[in-house]
């Protein structure tokens, strides 16, 4: 008998999410997490928006919580400013991750830290039909049989390099600070300042007593800590102290963290004999704003509801888990729409930036057909050389991205 029915390769939002719905259907869950702790180091801005925690069912406990935040102001190169305002959650967010894993363990999951999958085998019954798997890697709990496996191991994508599955995913470098003394008014502020982050973005994510991420992701990964630098040298927060985040160890040297992030979409094949791909290992993050929490929540507990389905059924077939991919795709943001108005964004120079942002309402959200069209009618009249650098492109990503379904 295998020593589980599912391996969770994993413990973040993806894995957690995953861990939790399996465990609530009495499966039997082993999470194997390559890190000495779960949640950390922290690898992202923190944020879920309050459509997100709805769409989830989450109940978040108040020490999760850094800061409830009104929504997101975008800030363009001559200072013009516009607001998305949606509600949401500024998260401590390896406290949200263990909450999620602590929860999985009360309903009977096991976890074992320190263990790194380095070998994947699918064992086949006498008809070739796949039967279970055997994974074998780097701590005293290995090997391990399973009946599935729920690859979250992020970005990395440890299923798709152990088994060369098809597709490489394009990554972009995101890294922050925490920041101390920073003033807001409960708005993520986004800059899409190129200057200071070449294809990509600056943020500030405020929290609770007047810490705040403040951080950016380019394409330029050699040079981002630089452009970070450069950009809060050359603002309000030049002289706002730096420290090190609460989950690192006291007297540790202040130092930006966080890590790559994928922004090309979704890989080609997220399933497989008894195999789902979720959150970053599956390339699901938006690829505008990089957001990926939520897309990670929701595709680790489809997959675990999946599982427990087709584990009843007796059929862990990559026919039958292509449902999967089926639920991703009618659910998920439009891939291929935004990453077209993402390329024409960034073409886009300083002052065109900026000639579009004045076109704009002051309030982005819940924009009505004729907002749409009177904001066309200004860029045709004031900048027509706008439209040959695909604008409406650009504008239309903005509200994909936002996805009806998956808030910022």
């Amino acid at each position: 008998m295998p020593d589980c029915d599912i391996l969770v390769i994993g413990a973040g939002p993806g894995g957690g999410s995953a861990a939790l719905t399996a465990s609530r259907k009495g499966l039997s869950v082993i999470v194997v997490e390559a890190d000495p702790e779960v949640g950390t180091p922290v690898h992202c801005g923190e944020c879920l928006s309050d459509l997100a925690v709805e769409n989830l069912d989450l109940d978040l406990p108040e020490e999760v919580i850094a800061l409830r935040c009104k929504g997101i102001r975008v800030i363009f190169p001559d200072g013009t400013e516009k607001k998305l305002t949606e509600s949401g959650y500024v998260l401590e967010k390896h406290l949200f991750e263990r909450w999620l894993i602590d929860q999985s363990i009360e309903k009977g999951a096991m976890l074992h830290r320190k263990h790194r999958v380095t070998s994947m085998e699918r064992i086949y019954n006498k008809e070739n039909q796949f039967n279970n798997w055997k994974i074998n890697g780097k701590g005293d709990q290995f090997p391990i049989t399973c009946r599935a496996v729920v690859d979250a191991s992020g970005v990395s994508g440890v299923a798709s390099k152990l088994l060369k599955m098809p597709s490489e995913v394009e990554v972009i470098a995101g890294f922050q600070y925490e920041m101390l003394e920073v003033p807001n008014d409960g708005y993520l502020d986004f800059y899409l300042w190129p200057e200071y982050s070449p294809h990509g973005y600056v943020w500030m994510i405020p929290k609770e007593k007047g810490r705040a991420n403040v951080g950016l992701v380019t394409t330029d990964k050699k040079g981002a800590v630089k452009y970070l630098n450069q950009f809060i040298d050359d603002t309000y927060l030049k002289d706002n102290p730096t420290t090190n985040p609460p989950w690192r160890k006291e007297g540790m040297k202040i130092k930006p963290f966080g890590g790559t992030i994928p922004i090309s979409g979704p890989r080609s094949v997220t399933v497989g004999d008894g195999l789902i791909l979720v959150g970053d290992a599956a390339g699901f993050t938006s690829p505008l704003f990089e957001g990926g929490s939520h897309l990670a929540l929701w595709s680790g507990r489809e997959a675990a509801e999946l599982l427990a389905s087709a584990i009843h059924d007796q059929n862990l077939s990559k026919q039958y888990l292509s449902a999967y991919e089926k639920a991703w795709k009618k659910r998920f943001p439009p891939y291929d729409k935004i990453l077209k108005g993402k390329n024409a964004l960034y073409a886009l120079s300083d002052k065109e930036l900026s000639n579009m942002a004045r076109c704009l309402p002051e309030e982005l959200g819940n924009m009505s057909v004729f907002d749409k069209l009177w904001i066309g009618c200004k860029l045709l009249i004031r900048h027509p050389m706008l439209y040959t650098k695909r604008v409406i492109s650009v504008l239309l990503s903005f509200g994909y991205s936002r996805a009806k379904h998956f808030g910022w």
